[in-house]
């Protein structure tokens, strides 16, 4: 949510602030803005309501430019979308962004307006930059003397803030100062690195705003503190202590942000599923066993202590949780629980502390999933895994184990890759759970081919890329499909057993990027309440494997045609649909298990990507969503 950039250097950056502003414009589109310091040292600022192109015409137009500078887009959290609500939010000379929620903002509004600051904006941003200048002034309830530089009053700022902030300050340089140039920032509870370059120093709030200036990074904690300049990188801990963080080599590439040939983020990244997984999985290679090494060092003694498994997320990652939950009751036989991140630290609960817990989060900062993460800590669960994309993300670093899928940077805010290797990943932790438990016996196989269960399981993971290549070629009849979807403001999706969850993120995709109204059931529950729905005007779209469950699953497509429904069938191949009066149906190349979850996720994403194109939404960026979700 929200993208910070920031830069101190030898040349003008003005360039690398509005690139960087457009990688990051996933995070948050309604607002945009900069603010440097010009040839003179002087403050200037261009702010612009809407996306970046439009603050990149307030720029040329205004002239701005500068070697130090900041710039943002925004979610809106506080405040509607409106130029004076866009960062960046000016005190007297001073220019702060900030991505995060300060929950004292109200408070320390009143003591500002006290002192004689005034506010022009709905944000609790604004507050960050007049505290900031109380501090530098002193001699008032912030500060009893002056700050000594723009450095000492943002660590005085920051320690009346609560609540979640990334922050980059500029100020103005003073007549007569003889003051190297600088830029401030901080870190508690959002996202926020540095990038260190040849010709200088940047920040951002995400590394791929910084790969085109370098791939060289360091990761700050939370409560760091640090001073930018063209030379040097000073950081403060939050103990107020001098600190050196590791500098990190990026593995990212530029090339891995850029669209290419596609239309859209979410097309080349649909598309990308195939290596996606394949690099998920790169460290099977020709082994014949599993290895727990793979989720770090102390997996094999954990995994072998645990009693049951809690599994926290949000949005599309709590569905791959709740796939996952079937995989490891059914081949582990472990009780297996799955709780929204943002519920789960609200409610009371009873620890195990035997319990495995897994947290599951693309981008490692969403900040519900990394509250529950505390919270499930605070109660003494030690057992702790992360599933993340980003191995430098705080949710990487606070838990005991961790596996990193190798998705690559994934752009567009409905998420795809991301999701398939999450499963993947599961998958791989199912099957260890099992193995440490004594269950991967030959019944658990899907066939008695391979010498044993397990080789058949390593088969089958190892053949997932070929079986998603082979599924994108049904792109034309999805597409298909499409056009008799697009008008309709109503849809429900239906699956049974583990392919429940993968119907609820059918639904979620074709909500997020064609707002279409739907609803996901598990077939059965169909004639408790839903069947009053359905009529000619309400596609309803069926999840359909060969598996245990497929002849309850006719049945319940039975219960739609008598009351003049229109299906939407994902069959597999061998499933016994035929096509005709309001049945329409596509045929999935291959069955595949329980990993069956896998390719009809796939599917379920063409059909909302092309959805959306029929009816001409913003596919990459919907309406008042955002990427990543690092405030509560």
């Amino acid at each position: 949510m929200c993208g910070i950039v920031g830069a101190v250097g030898a040349t003008e950056c003005t360039p690398f602030l509005l690139s960087g502003l457009r990688t990051l414009e996933y995070r948050g589109y309604d607002s945009a803005g900069l603010a440097l310091l010009d040839a003179s040292g002087a403050l200037v600022r261009a702010r612009a309501k809407g996306r970046v192109s439009e603050l990149e015409r307030r720029v040329a137009e205004q002239g701005v430019a500068g070697r130090v500078g900041i710039a943002h887009t925004r979610w809106a959290t506080h405040g509607v979308p409106a130029e004076r609500n866009a960062h960046p939010h000016v005190s007297r000379g001073l220019a702060v962004v900030h991505n995060g929620i300060i929950e004292n903002y109200a408070e320390l509004k009143q003591q500002l307006q006290a002192l004689g600051y005034a506010f022009t904006s709905d944000t609790d941003t604004e507050t960050i930059a007049h505290l900031v200048q109380a501090c530098l002034a002193g001699g008032n309830a912030f500060a009893d003397a002056p700050a000594a530089d723009l450095f000492a009053a943002v660590r005085c700022a920051v320690a009346h803030l609560e609540g979640a902030y990334a922050l980059a300050v500029v100020r103005e340089e003073e007549p007569g100062c003889s003051e190297e140039p600088c830029l401030i920032v901080a870190r508690e509870g959002s996202p926020l690195m540095l990038g260190v370059g040849e010709q200088g120093h940047y920040a951002a709030s995400d590394a791929s705003a910084l790969l085109s200036v370098t791939r060289r990074m360091i990761y700050l904690e939370n409560g760091d503190v640090g001073r930018l300049t063209r030379e040097a990188i000073e950081l403060i801990d939050g103990q107020g202590q001098p600190v050196a963080r590791e500098v990190v080599t990026s593995s990212l590439s530029a090339d891995a942000v850029e669209l290419g040939d596609y239309r859209h983020y979410m097309q080349k990244e649909i598309f990308e599923q195939p290596q996606a997984l394949g690099n998920t999985l790169e460290m099977l290679g020709g082994a014949g066993r599993l290895q727990p090494g793979i989720f770090g060092a102390d997996a094999e003694a954990i995994f072998a202590e645990v009693d049951a498994v809690l599994i926290l997320a949000c949005g599309t990652s709590s569905y791959a949780g709740m796939t996952a939950r079937y995989w490891i009751e059914q081949l582990a036989n472990l009780p297996c629980s799955v709780e929204i991140a943002s519920e789960y630290r609200y409610r009371h609960s009873v620890a195990n502390p035997r319990q495995l817990v897994v947290v599951i989060s693309q981008s490692g900062e969403t900040a519900d999933t990394l509250a529950a993460l505390h919270h499930a800590k605070a109660m003494g669960h030690t057992r702790t895994l992360a599933i993340c994309n980003v191995p430098e993300s705080a949710i990487v670093r606070e838990t005991a184990l961790r596996f990193i899928t190798r998705a690559g940077p994934e752009i567009g805010v409905a998420s795809t890759k991301a999701f398939t290797t999450q499963l993947a990943a599961l998958f791989l932790l199912t099957l260890l759970l099992a193995k440490a438990n004594g269950r991967l016996s030959n019944e658990s196989a899907n066939d008695g081919v391979d010498d044993s269960p397990e080789q058949a399981f390593l088969t089958e993971l190892r053949h997932l890329p070929v079986a998603v290549e082979k599924l994108l070629a049904l792109e034309p009849e999805i597409e298909a499909w499409a056009q008799r979807f697009a008008h309709k403001q109503h849809a429900l999706f239906l699956g049974r057993g583990h392919h429940y969850p993968i119907a609820l993120e059918g639904t979620l995709k074709l909500k997020e990027i064609s707002y279409i109204h739907a609803e996901a059931y598990p077939a059965g529950e169909l004639k408790h309440g839903p069947l009053a729905l359905v009529d000619a005007e309400m596609p309803v779209v069926v999840i359909a494997p060969n598996d245990e469950l497929l002849e309850k699953l006719k049945a319940n497509m039975q219960e739609v045609s008598a009351r003049g429904g229109q299906l939407y069938v994902f069959a597999d191949g061998c499933c016994g649909f035929e096509q005709g009066e309001g049945v329409n149906l596509i045929r999935l190349p291959e069955h595949y298990g329980l990993l069956s979850p896998v390719l009809h996720v796939v599917a379920l994403q063409l059909l909302a990507y092309h959805v959306a194109l029929v009816k001409g939404t913003d596919v990459d960026k919907p309406r008042n969503l955002a990427k990543s979700v690092t405030v509560e």
